[in-house]
């Protein structure tokens, strides 16, 4: 039978826990509320924007002499994966999600043939991924510093991709992260971002429009933002996606230290009773034996 004292010192220490995992609860669902919001309120100018991206895409995609980040280099034999997780713990299986989706899809790419290169944004997704793919690394960025995600977050990893793909270190470049649906619910998506591909789920623009100067011109400019712009939407929708996982999981924590709490105290009351019907018998055996 347990002894009392350590089953009240448990007690105290599940209770404590629990106290924690409450106050991460309501952390997350404050920081949730923020980052939702930052999430929804893109999504229509990344909607926008894609769609008139396509239509100039469909104009000058065929083009010779269309940007490389449209048409590409004309092979697919490199692969760039861009994973981006987050910076800390204990939100569920959010980063393990990302992580898997992106091994899986390396390992395609190596079945194939191809090479592979990864660039991590959050070390729980590099630490993750770097027991099975550490030889195939070729970057980092941290974020740990950044308090609230702005675009200029996503211009840096931008410039770093897009650098890469000028020096030719890369064909394909693929960005990771999950999309924010609700709180119990955030899906893994693979994003490709060069060369340029609409999103599933987008049309054309089919407005018609004079541009000035030519479609081609305007691409050239265009189509780094669009990147941005991707990678921009992405870190947000990881935002919301990780406070979300992260209520969740801290909800199931409390929940369980909760019924963990309610055991614990019945077989310290039962421990204690035995204590207490043990202490009985000796007395009545030791007046009987008078």
């Amino acid at each position: 039978m347990p002894n009392l004292k350590d089953l009240k010192n448990r007690i105290e220490s599940v209770k404590s826990t629990r106290k924690i995992t409450k106050a991460m609860q309501m952390v997350a669902a404050a920081k949730l509320r923020r980052a939702q919001e930052a999430a929804e309120q893109s999504r229509p100018y990344a909607e926008r924007f894609n769609a008139v991206m396509a239509g100039l895409a469909s104009a000058a995609g065929g083009s010779d002499s269309a940007p490389k980040l449209l048409s590409g280099t004309g092979s697919d034999q490199t692969h760039l994966l861009v994973i981006m997780t987050a910076e800390r713990g204990l939100c569920g299986g959010f980063n393990t999600n990302i992580a898997k989706l992106a091994k899986a899809k390396a390992a395609e790419f190596k079945a194939a043939g191809k090479t592979v290169k990864i660039l991590t944004v959050g070390k729980k997704g590099r630490d993750q991924v770097k027991r099975d793919l550490g030889d195939d690394f070729v970057g980092h960025v941290d974020l740990t510093e950044v308090k609230r995600i702005g675009y200029s977050d996503a211009q840096g990893i931008a410039k770093d991709v897009l650098g890469r793909f000028d020096a030719g270190e890369f064909d394909v470049a693929t960005i990771f992260f999950a999309k924010f649906q609700n709180v119990v619910t955030q899906i893994p998506t693979a994003q490709q971002i060069i060369p340029f591909a609409v999103p599933e789920g987008f049309e054309a623009d089919e407005t018609l429009y004079d541009y000035e100067p030519d479609e081609e011109a305007i691409l050239m400019d265009l189509l780094p933002r669009a990147v941005a712009t991707a990678i921009f939407s992405a870190l947000l929708e990881n935002g919301a996606s990780e406070q979300g996982a992260r209520m969740s999981a801290m909800d199931n924590a409390t929940r369980n230290a909760g019924e963990m709490i309610d055991k614990l105290t019945i077989e310290f009351n039962r421990s204690r009773q035995a204590v207490i019907t043990n202490e009985l018998i000796e007395i009545i055996s030791g007046a009987e034996a008078l």
